[in-house]
C-alpha cells in the first residue's frame, strides 16, 4: 500500500452506541486507534472500553470535565489529571497510553508542567476531520485530505459518529497503513 501511515484518534467517548460501531468498522479496515475518553464516560460504559482494550487499541486520558484548560487553573488542571489518569491508568492498565488530550485542543501555561508531574504527554491532532459540525463522510475527506501525511493525527469523535464510521473505510483507501501509540 502507497500512502500516509496515519494515527486514528478519538474524542469524547465512549459511547455506548457508537463506539461499538467505530470498533466494528476499525476492525473492517483492519486498523488500531486510541480513544481519547472523558472518564465518568468511561467509568459508566467501562464494558465498551473493556471491547477496545482487548481488541487492541489504545486509551487516553481525554478529560473529567469537557472544559477548555484556558478556563482552568493549574490547581483544577491538577485535580483532572490525578483523579481522571490516575483511574484511567488503574481501570485500564493494559491499553492505558500515558497521553492526554485536551478538550477542543485548548492551551493554558500549566498543561506541560502538569501533564510531567503526572506522567503524561499532551497529544494533540494534525488533520481535524470537524466531525462535530456534521458533514458528510466524503466532505470530511476532503477536509483532511490536505493534512494526510505520513504519521498524521486524525482527530474525529465516536460520538453520533454515522458519518464517521462512513468515513473510515475512505481513509483506508488513501492510508498506507495506521499507527497506533
Amino acid at each position: 500500500m502507497s500512502g500516509p501511515r496515519l494515527f486514528l484518534t478519538f474524542d469524547d467517548g465512549p459511547d455506548p452506541v457508537w463506539t461499538p460501531r467505530v470498533l466494528d468498522a476499525l476492525a473492517e479496515i483492519g486498523a488500531q486507534a486510541t480513544f481519547f475518553v472523558i472518564v465518568p464516560r468511561a467509568r459508566e460504559h467501562a464494558e465498551v472500553v473493556d471491547r477496545a482494550v482487548a481488541e487492541g487499541h489504545a486509551i487516553g486520558f481525554h478529560c473529567v470535565e469537557h472544559e477548555a484548560h484556558g478556563q482552568l487553573s493549574a490547581e483544577e488542571g491538577d485535580r483532572e489529571a490525578r483523579e481522571g489518569a490516575g483511574w484511567l491508568r488503574e481501570r485500564f492498565a493494559d491499553g492505558f497510553v500515558p497521553l492526554w488530550r485536551p478538550p477542543f485542543g485548548s492551551a493554558a501555561p500549566w498543561q506541560e508542567e502538569v501533564a510531567a508531574a503526572h506522567g503524561l504527554a499532551m497529544k494533540r491532532w494534525s488533520a481535524d476531520t470537524g466531525d462535530w459540525r456534521g458533514p458528510s463522510a466524503e466532505e470530511m475527506l476532503d477536509c483532511v485530505r490536505p493534512g494526510l501525511r505520513d504519521g498524521a493525527v486524525v482527530l474525529m469523535h465516536d460520538t453520533n459518529a454515522e458519518q464517521t464510521v462512513r468515513l473510515l473505510p475512505m481513509l483506508a483507501g488513501v492510508a498506507g497503513g495506521f499507527l497506533r501509540f
